[in-house]
């Protein structure tokens, strides 16, 4: 079985099934995901999730034909307060999970143990146009599942959504199929599109986890569909990417009172803040804040 080597993983792939009405994604990540949860001392159970939240963003981002943002976010009273996954159109991602009790969450064993009751946000922020938000609840068992509701309540087109997550390799990957309506609208026309998904869905069901995380696209895509034709996309290359950076910081030191910014340099000799996302700390020293200072005097 080839292994895959850093050229071919944190890859989406896209690709239409010719002669039916279904089109497919496979998303391999190692090093963006590995990016998100290296400075993190997360338990297992939410680096998994986390991984195949992220997965899923990716999957989900490739299906909407927009250029902008998206926020894939899980909110609930579980150990896991919120767990949020951001990109945008590009594939450049980044995540982060708050985890309010740590021991739980080590022995959570569910989607549900993790969450609890809540819900899955998606926001998405095109470049041009009005913003869209979806909400539904985390009521399916497992998260692909929760996916797939989304699609049925969203798009109401049919969808089926594999999420594979490994600790050990620290990879994670992820499969969508979708229908694509076309035709006449007729019953005959929609059965056999519906019958053409159903028999995709069937062939992909047969992934086995590690087959998804060794095996080339190209050469997983023959294993499953080798019978089928199939129209392969240019892949997309997947990147971690935080956002934080220095001058972000001083926009936000920027709208704090001049009196508290003083205050702070005083007591501690500088202002510092830390990214959320990359625990990066940024210090700021009175040199570099002397402007701030006297924003407010005349």
């Amino acid at each position: 079985m080839p292994k895959t080597d850093i050229s071919s993983t944190d890859r989406l792939n896209r690709y239409l099934f010719d002669n039916m009405h279904v089109r497919g994604e496979l998303v391999q990540l190692s090093q963006s995901y590995q990016s998100i949860i290296k400075n993190h001392d997360y338990p297992v159970s939410v680096r998994l999730l986390l991984g195949e939240l992220m997965a899923a963003t990716c999957l989900l981002t490739a299906t909407l034909k927009f250029e902008g943002d998206i926020t894939v976010q899980l909110q609930g009273n579980g150990p896991v307060g919120y767990m949020s996954v951001n990109g945008d159109n590009n594939q450049k991602m980044r995540g982060i999970a708050k985890v309010v009790e740590t021991k739980k969450a080590s022995e959570a064993q569910s989607l549900q143990a993790l969450i609890g009751k809540g819900n899955m946000i998606i926001t998405i922020k095109p470049s041009e146009g009005e913003a869209y938000q979806g909400i539904v609840a985390l009521d399916q068992p497992t998260l692909a599942q929760c996916f797939v509701h989304y699609f049925e309540v969203s798009a109401q087109i049919p969808t089926q959504v594999w999420l594979f997550s490994d600790d050990e390799k620290q990879q994670v990957a992820g499969s969508l199929v979708q229908l694509l309506p076309d035709g006449d609208g007729s019953n005959e026309n929609k059965a056999q599109q519906q019958q053409d998904f159903d028999h995709i869905c069937q062939l992909t069901n047969t992934i086995k986890a590690d087959e998804i995380f060794s095996l080339e696209a190209e050469a997983l895509l023959y294993r499953l569909y080798h019978q089928e034709k199939v129209s392969l996309f240019e892949p997309q290359t997947v990147r971690y990417q935080c956002g934080c950076s220095s001058n972000k910081c001083l926009a936000a030191i920027a709208q704090v009172e001049s009196s508290e910014i003083e205050a702070i340099l005083a007591e501690q000799g500088k202002i510092s803040m830390t990214c959320d996302y990359c625990l990066t700390t940024y210090d700021f020293f009175t040199e570099q804040l002397k402007s701030f200072i006297s924003k407010d005097k005349h």
